[in-house]
């Protein structure tokens, strides 16, 4: 009795494997495609050279006009997230930086914030140097 060489068995079983591999992975590739998630963090500066900067108020309004400013002038999607994360004078200007995301990109924030052994509590610090 002669048997079928082994070695052209094993070849053709190869090549169905990497065929079913091929399949698997455009699969996945197709209909796995992440949904869009947009993070930005910008950086601007407002004047304060028309500002009291004594006068809390009139301060946070010139920031929210200016955070506005920002969204409205720097990106193209509907922002879930507008946060604050840093603010510092210098001379007579505000520096601040500004993290807008969207729906998805707030996941996103969120699942690489999972597992963080930081406090979560506490609030964002803000620097202001006068």
């Amino acid at each position: 009795m002669m048997q079928p060489p082994v070695i052209a068995h094993t070849v053709e079983g190869d090549a169905m494997k990497l065929l079913l591999f091929a399949v698997i992975i455009g699969t996945v590739a197709t209909f796995g495609t992440p949904a869009a998630a947009h993070v930005v963090q910008a950086t601007s500066s407002l004047s304060l050279t028309d500002l009291d900067v004594n006068d809390k108020p009139q301060l946070e309004q010139a920031l929210k006009t200016a955070v506005t400013q920002v969204v409205k002038n720097t990106i193209a999607f509907q922002p879930t997230l507008v946060a604050l994360t840093d603010a510092q004078v210098i001379g007579e200007r505000l520096y601040f930086r500004v993290l807008i995301a969207d729906e998805e990109g707030e996941r996103t924030l969120a699942e690489l914030t999972v597992g963080d052994d930081r406090d979560t509590e506490r609030p964002a610090k803000v620097r202001i140097t006068l």
